[in-house]
């Protein structure tokens, strides 16, 4: 083997060992949501079934605790977004002198932990609660003001970092000539830099919704008396969990991945309607006709949302829904009896098992090795040696003959020898009162 195709081999076999690390515990924790196991667990494997589903669905602790995340990250998106792309644009209007320091200051709540972060908003806003004499059940108390307030103070400096690198490819000679052909500030910056940052704000608002819903750390203290997704499975994680919340990754990552699908799709369809719009201005100046770019441009437009190949994908993900769906629900029944049933067969087996092994539970060889001429070692059962050789003649010996009338007596009825001979009336004496 070649040196080249070694290194080939070695490097696909670190991708593939990469991948599988990161995606082997999704997937493993997928499958555990298909198990009818009250555990989330892969083997022993029991019936295929969809009902944690059904009860991921009826569980309302769950379902309040995720409407509030989709409620705190939507209200993320609005208030850090915008304050992100505030302070990218500050960066770039500062002098070159100022630039690190203003980047250093606009940067620092990354860097500061998210326990930090949510004790001091609850700190802050009870103190200016307390200021203006607010009662418990105003906003400066609300769980999910709180929340939204003090995710948005390090999630706006994502966002700021996303709007940063696009604005880095930015001419501010397309600024320079708007505001030369008369428009205003505002018209510069909506028909201008607004559409040049488009991509940036989508990225921008994503990024901000994701990292709120995943939140913990300073979710767990503003949030107060309310619950979010990520602090429900918290405590269900410590006082016991069940397949439901394998049901719930599954869903989180479909969702993903058909997000993702659909997004490479329109954004490949973009990119052939733009370089289609390019070659059909092209050809036109070449010919020395008006430009059709505008049509172009809004047929790509048209194009990006009848794609037939994201219907297609929309399809097959329904589709295999509902294979998934009632593949798990036909039979169920029977295969849960079935298991039943094995699991009885099988503890009685067990409990059987085990009586034999604590009935034969301690034997061993007994010291008799049998007789002289080489037989086997005796065995004994445990508990019996109190009557070890009870019939043997050897337990005779050491009884002795009664010295009067040749009489033997047993062996230990000393104390009791001679207790009716007349002899043993010598000594007493009679009482002179009972004369």
């Amino acid at each position: 083997m070649k040196s080249d195709n070694f290194l080939k081999l070695w490097v696909g076999l670190f991708v593939l060992a990469f991948f599988a690390y990161l995606f082997g515990p999704l997937i493993l924790m997928s499958v555990t949501a298909f198990n009818s196991s009250a555990f989330p667990r892969v083997a022993p494997w029991e019936c295929f079934s969809v009902e944690w589903f059904n009860v991921l669905v009826q569980d309302d602790k769950l379902m309040h605790g995720l409407r509030n995340s989709l409620i705190i990250g939507a209200g993320v998106v609005l208030i850090a977004v915008p304050i992100g792309l505030a302070g990218a644009l500050m960066l770039t209007q500062v002098s070159a002198r100022v630039r690190p320091i203003y980047y250093t200051i606009v940067i620092s709540p990354i860097l500061v932990p998210g326990v930090v972060l949510g004790i001091s908003t609850l700190i802050f806003w009870d103190r200016l609660g307390s200021m203006f004499g607010a009662e418990y059940d105003s906003f400066f108390y609300d769980g999910i003001f709180l929340t939204i307030i003090g995710q948005s103070t390090f999630i706006a400096a994502y966002a700021m970092l996303v709007f940063i690198s696009r604005l880095q490819r930015f001419d501010p000679a397309l600024e320079e000539a708007a505001l030369d052909l008369g428009a205003t500030h505002v018209q510069t910056f909506r028909k201008v830099l607004l559409p040049f940052l488009k991509p940036a704000v989508g990225s921008a608002a994503v990024l901000a919704f994701l990292a709120s819903f995943e939140n913990y750390n300073t979710t767990v203290f503003t949030i107060v008396s309310e619950s979010t997704l990520t602090t429900v499975l918290a405590s269900k994680v410590r006082y016991g969990i069940n397949p439901s919340i394998s049901a719930l990754a599954v869903i989180i990552v479909a969702l993903t991945l058909l997000g993702a699908v659909i997004y490479e799709i329109m954004q490949r369809r973009e990119l052939a309607a733009e370089k289609a719009a390019a070659k059909v201005a092209a050809d036109a100046e070449t010919a020395g006709v008006a430009t059709t770019t505008p049509v172009a441009t809004r047929a790509s437009k048209a194009g990006a949302f009848a794609d037939p190949a994201v219907f297609i994908v929309l399809l097959v993900f329904a589709a295999g829904l509902g294979t998934v769906y009632f593949a798990g629900t036909y039979g169920l029944e029977e295969c849960k009896v079935r298991v039943a049933e094995q699991k009885r067969a099988l503890t009685k087996k067990r409990v059987k098992e085990r009586q034999t092994l604590e009935m034969f539970k301690g034997a061993a060889p007994s010291e008799d090795t049998g007789a002289a001429g080489g037989g086997q070692p005796k065995i004994e059962a445990k508990g019996t040696e109190g009557y070890r050789g009870i019939f043997d003649p050897g337990n005779l010996e050491g009884q002795v003959e009664s010295e009067k009338n040749g009489k033997v007596e047993a062996k230990g009825t000393e104390g009791y020898r001679g207790i009716f001979d007349p002899g043993n009336l010598e000594g007493q004496v009679d009482s002179s009162e009972q004369q």
